[in-house]
């Protein structure tokens, strides 16, 4: 295995986990962000307030996103596993 092909490898790695966190992390960042003008704006500074929507939030994206991650996920390793073999040629 020649460094072009490792790099390319880490390369898609790094884009499948971004490409997979992105949904999660926008909305958690988006429920964050309400929560957080809502509690400035009201000056409760309650924590759980800021946790339990975003645990809510999080867990509808996962209902909604988590089939489609999933299936990235499973094509990656697929591709990855399909190479094991011209590894040691």
């Amino acid at each position: 295995m020649d460094t072009a092909a490792v790099v390319d490898l880490a390369r898609e790695a790094l884009m499948l986990t971004m490409l997979v966190s992105l949904p999660l992390l926008a909305i958690a960042l988006g429920v964050g962000l309400l929560i957080g003008v809502f509690q400035a704006a009201t000056s409760i500074n309650e924590m759980t307030l800021s946790f339990i929507p975003k645990l809510v939030a999080i867990g509808l994206a996962m209902a909604i996103f988590g089939g489609w991650q999933i299936n990235l996920i499973v094509e990656f390793t697929r591709s990855i596993f399909q190479r094991i073999p011209g590894l040691f040629v």
